[in-house]
């Protein structure tokens, strides 16, 4: 199929998508299925550089949102990021990546630890379980077994949510990475907040004054700060800008019935806009964004009605049109 033709089929089905009446249930064998539920986000994951198998990773947004997120099992600026023979994962990472061959842009992660308050990715990593990891389009909730930790997230169009579970510890911390290639953080302790932005590029020469400006609001008082950068960590240091920056807030917790929450929201234009950005949360609480995610999805998909015996053709369908709900047409 020649490109013209692609572009033409992109362009219609984004056209159908938007006008088309949602169906909302399929049938199979003459039960009534939600669209959303038939998707699999890990279809395709079993790739590597040698061997393609799909070259996908597990897409955690909304559809034709800004962001996506993703659990990060490779090493900082590998494009394969997210390979479903791994066993560690490195952070929750923000994405941009259409795929490897491309790789990514204005990234950055945050990562649970206990313990030691270790930022490196090798020592932050944590080994996990595919029986352990619940993967939506709209929510993505790991067990990471070496922390002790259930981190969860669930995002909106700009912004996202992530409901991070403790055990009893003194011990718990947030590690924020903003990537090499030039970053900057800030830990405001009096507004539970951190700002900054990564100018991480990995294609092409780097546009003038490209940045990706986040702003991470918790849900509680920080217990200690650091910053760090390279491999020098900083105690009680509040602000960093170099290579390769990060920060790490720690947390007193009493047990799991009381989750760290996080808030978190970017922009291409300011510090200013991120924090703007957060109003797509709301006063919502992480089940109601969580809902209206799967609302939104279950909505989207259902525009096409399809019917068979065979579930997993309905499966590869569903999981093959989810994939052409993030991309405009010209990263084709």
């Amino acid at each position: 199929m020649n490109k013209s033709l692609s572009l033409f089929l992109g362009s219609l089905l984004s056209f159908g998508l938007f006008c088309a009446k949602p169906v909302l249930a399929q049938k199979f064998r003459g039960q009534q299925m939600d669209a959303v539920d038939l998707v699999n986000p890990l279809m395709g994951t079993e790739s590597k550089f040698e061997l393609s198998n799909g070259n996908t990773y597990p897409s955690i947004a909304r559809p034709w949102g800004m962001n996506m997120w993703t659990p990060q099992t490779g090493k900082n600026g590998d494009g394969w990021q997210y390979q479903y023979t791994a066993d560690k994962i490195r952070g929750l990472k923000q994405t941009h990546q259409p795929s490897p061959w491309m790789n990514d842009y204005g990234v950055f992660s945050i990562m649970p630890v206990t313990g030691k308050p270790v930022f490196d990715q090798d020592e932050r990593a944590s080994w996990f379980s595919h029986k352990a990891e619940i993967v939506k389009p709209y929510y993505y909730s790991v067990y990471l077994a070496d922390h002790d930790v259930t981190a969860e997230m669930t995002p909106t169009e700009r912004a996202a949510m992530f409901r991070i579970s403790f055990n009893k510890t003194d011990d718990a911390y947030i590690v924020l990475d903003a990537y090499e290639k030039g970053s900057e953080v800030q830990i405001i302790p009096e507004k539970n907040m951190i700002v900054g932005y990564s100018s991480k590029y990995a294609r092409g020469p780097l546009p003038a004054n490209f940045k990706n400006y986040f702003v991470l609001v918790f849900d509680q008082p920080f217990a200690n700060v650091a910053t760090w950068e390279g491999k020098e960590k900083k105690d009680g240091q509040l602000q960093i800008k170099g290579d390769h920056t990060g920060a790490i807030v720690g947390f007193k917790v009493k047990d799991k019935t009381k989750p760290v929450q996080v808030k978190v929201a970017s922009s291409f234009i300011s510090a200013e806009q991120a924090l703007l950005n957060l109003n797509e949360l709301g006063d919502k609480s992480f089940d109601q964004v969580k809902e209206d995610g799967r609302q939104i999805w279950n909505s989207t998909l259902g525009k096409i009605k399809v019917e068979g015996d065979d579930i997993d053709q309905l499966r590869t369908f569903y999981s093959t049109m989810y994939r052409t709900l993030f991309f405009s047409e010209q990263t084709v």
